[in-house]
């Protein structure tokens, strides 16, 4: 299993079991607009450390978008294979 599963499925625990100060659970009960606002700064914040050519930083940054994504989906009920049906769709 990958690191992105990984994490989807840990996400898709604490939204089954809450946990007592996650932050995960935190993002999963403020709701749609909460986490789709930290996916936003977390774009923007990797678009501006790429634009001062950090490489270091744009992946930390990139981890960071990826994550809230992810949260943004399990809260959705979006799920890795939806994503990737619509990728793969595109390629033909």
């Amino acid at each position: 299993m990958n690191i992105t599963n990984e994490l989807y499925n840990v996400i898709l625990d604490r939204q089954k079991e809450p946990q007592e100060g996650s932050y995960t659970n935190y993002l999963l009960d403020a709701g749609t607009e909460k986490i789709a606002k930290k996916v936003g700064e977390e774009a923007v914040e990797t678009a501006i450390a790429a634009a001062k050519g950090s490489k270091s930083d744009v992946i930390a940054e990139i981890a960071d978008v990826e994550y809230h994504l992810l949260v943004l989906m399990v809260h959705m009920g979006i799920t890795l294979e939806d994503v990737e049906k619509e990728l793969r769709g595109r390629r033909s």
